[in-house]
């Protein structure tokens, strides 16, 4: 695994580490009807940060710890604003997943990141349609 490799995943771990503690302030406030789905991306997201974890130690390279807490960039404390800390949660994850697209040099490594963008661009499209966005979808999801 090259420096760029490395750099980019661990960049994406961070992403994921983030999204991770995030969606347990979305669980916290989510509107109750939601709970399924907020599990079903919870745990997308844990595992995307073991399997990005597993890749860096079998390359040899540190892994980084999770920071101990993260701050939301606005008040959570109800469903509408945990709904958009989760479009915010999925468009960082995307833009960390673009990177590595960009910036690997492997294929395997290109190839885990263009699925873990999809699945980004997939729940980030969804939370859109849940606030009423329209179009919920962007063209190219993780350009910052």
């Amino acid at each position: 695994m090259t420096t760029a490799d490395q750099q980019a995943l661990t960049d994406a771990l961070s992403a994921e580490y983030a999204a991770v503690y995030a969606y347990g302030v979305i669980a916290a406030y989510a509107n109750t009807d939601r709970a399924k789905l907020v599990a079903e991306y919870t745990a997308a997201h844990r595992a995307r940060r073991d399997a990005t974890i597993d890749a860096l130690k079998a390359a040899g390279a540190p892994v980084p710890d999770s920071a101990a807490a993260y701050t939301a960039p606005f008040p959570v404390d109800d469903p509408i604003p945990a709904a958009k800390l989760a479009v915010t949660v999925e468009s960082d994850c995307a833009v960390a997943w673009r990177s590595v697209v960009e910036q690997s040099d492997l294929p395997a490594t290109r190839r885990t990141g263009i699925e873990a963008l999809t699945d980004s661009a997939v729940r980030l499209a969804n939370w859109q349609a849940i606030l009423g966005t329209n179009p919920a979808t962007i063209a190219f999801p993780g350009k910052p």
